[in-house]
């Protein structure tokens, strides 16, 4: 096998998550081994907005300090993007810009980590230099909170952000109980049009403190029926704990709400607002007082109580991709298979981008219970394992340490 001799040059793109930075430190720390045939590792600022405009950061020049910290660090911390690249049909421009850019930066490896659109943005980029005859391997290194990608277990950054969940469930659980009569309070979660973060509420329930009923976007949504649930519920208790999908679709396989008609560059409808059309609802319709409670951006973002196995999941998928590149491998994603249902073991593996790309994985219809309003038993041997482990914060004052990356 031909040996490539240049630069590694990697980017986060999309949603962030609290363990993508884990992936950096896995990817970093693994190409410092490979010093033999990669020169440096440069890291795109705001994914490939930044190869498109010539903004690196270099992992030689930062401190071996702040390169351990990524893995306490949430959010993306080279920055991410939305920009969905054209089909290589329709417009080249920005595919002859990158392969002027990997030619005078000698890019030989590129390793681009992300979700659905990232993995397409990937694809293309192997498609195009394999078209133009320019060596470099491309592997994409899965993440997402949605847990939607085809082809792999389950995705890092869906543990911590389904152990956040769980635990805040449990919490406002405790706090509706204070009085005798309470609320319908309604729990909006994140998701498009994939359940898992949703159903990870499920999980308080292992602990006496989950939500009375779960609505999913695999299940179509019917208002009659969210009114006889939520009468039944509160009738026994007189509080009701309900848990919600942003991305929920009603019979007709419409939004049940969305925040405005705006979209991203790749086509998708700003979410949120569903727990607020259903509060009115339980106001107005049902006359019962109710609570909205939107969870928004700290499920993605939410360090302080990262699951270790997700964090060294993450590092791992990073390494795996540095190690499948400088193997001579090019258009894949790295992939985890679960080896053994009852003994939680992963195997790493690679599966083709274009295979990946624009796919997304829901729920079983075997993990949601009969009346289509919460979760069973086979959802929580799917997840629990995910949730183990604490990566314990670094603390200053009384306050978590983030990376601080140098230009």
């Amino acid at each position: 096998m031909k040996k490539l001799k240049g630069n590694l040059l990697y980017g986060q793109s999309g949603g962030p998550t609290s363990v993508i930075n884990s992936s950096a430190y896995g990817i970093i720390t693994e190409a410092q081994k490979h010093q033999d045939i990669i020169d440096d590792v440069l890291i795109m600022r705001h994914g490939i907005q930044g190869a498109l405009n010539e903004d690196f950061y270099y992992a030689s020049k930062q401190d071996p300090d702040q390169i351990e910290l990524l893995k306490h660090t949430p959010g993306s911390a080279f920055g991410s993007v939305r920009y969905k690249m054209p089909e290589l049909n329709e417009d080249e421009t920005d595919y002859i810009r990158l392969l002027y850019i990997f030619q005078k930066y000698n890019i030989r490896y590129f390793l681009y980590n992300g979700g659905n659109d990232s993995m397409d943005t990937a694809h293309k980029i192997a498609e195009y230099m394999r078209r133009v005859d320019y060596d470099v391997r491309v592997i994409g290194v899965p993440k997402t909170i949605d847990n939607d990608l085809p082809h792999i277990d389950h995705t890092p950054g869906f543990g911590s952000a389904a152990k956040y969940i769980a635990n805040t469930i449990m919490e406002i659980n405790a706090d509706m109980y204070a009085y005798p009569k309470g609320k319908v309070t309604i729990v909006e979660i994140m998701g498009r049009h994939a359940g898992w973060l949703t159903a990870a509420s499920h999980i308080a329930s292992t602990e006496g403190y989950g939500p009375d009923l779960i609505y999913l976007p695999e299940v179509p949504f019917s208002v009659d029926k969210f009114k006889q649930d939520v009468r039944r519920i509160y009738g026994e208790k007189q509080q009701c704990l309900i848990a919600v999908s942003e991305g929920l679709l009603n019979e007709e396989g419409l939004l049940v709400s969305s925040a405005s008609a705006l979209k991203d560059a790749f086509g998708h409808v700003q979410l949120g607002g569903v727990s607020s059309k259903l509060a009115a609802i339980v106001n107005n319709e049902m006359r019962i007082s109710s609570r909205r409670i939107e969870l928004g951006s700290i499920q993605r973002a939410a360090a302080h109580i990262q699951s270790l196995t997700d964090v060294e999941e993450a590092i791992e998928v990073g390494r795996q991709a540095v190690k499948l590149a400088t193997a001579g491998k090019s258009d894949l994603m790295v992939t985890m298979t679960r080896e053994d249902q009852k003994e939680y073991k992963i195997k790493y593996g690679a599966h083709p981008l274009n295979e990946i790309a624009n796919i997304e994985k829901t729920i079983p219809v075997s993990m949601i219970n009969e009346s289509g309003n919460g979760l069973n038993d086979e959802f929580l041997e799917y997840v629990m394992p995910l949730i183990q482990g604490i990566n314990t914060p670094v603390y200053k004052n009384g306050t978590q340490t983030f990376t601080k990356l140098k230009r």
